[in-house]
């Protein structure tokens, strides 16, 4: 069962709220030429915490507007790797699992 776009709003929030706690946020833009990825979650021109402020939340709330879901989400396994031995992304983490689970 596809999960409502309410709740996936309302987990986006609560993990941009996080990152903006943690200091995961980012102010200014990005430099054009980092969205010219070609590898994974960006890793070819960006850290994985920019891939989730520009690219991640905003297709996210892109697809919840037009109420069409991916089958599955695994971006909190990526960031269990990104983050290991970070303990202030340890809730960040957890919110990204939670939205998994959504799917």
């Amino acid at each position: 069962m596809s999960p409502t776009p309410s709740s996936v709003l309302s987990q986006l929030e609560r993990i941009e709220n996080e990152m903006k706690h943690i200091g995961m946020w980012q102010e200014g833009p990005l430099a054009p030429e980092q969205f010219d990825f070609r590898a994974a979650f960006g890793m070819d021109t960006m850290s994985f915490a920019q891939w989730l402020q520009f690219i991640f939340i905003p297709n996210v709330r892109t697809a919840a507007g037009q109420n069409k879901f991916p089958a599955g989400s695994n971006v909190a396994a990526q960031a269990v790797r990104e983050f290991d031995g970070n303990p202030e992304a340890s809730q960040l983490i957890m919110l990204l699992s939670d939205f998994d689970a959504l799917f």
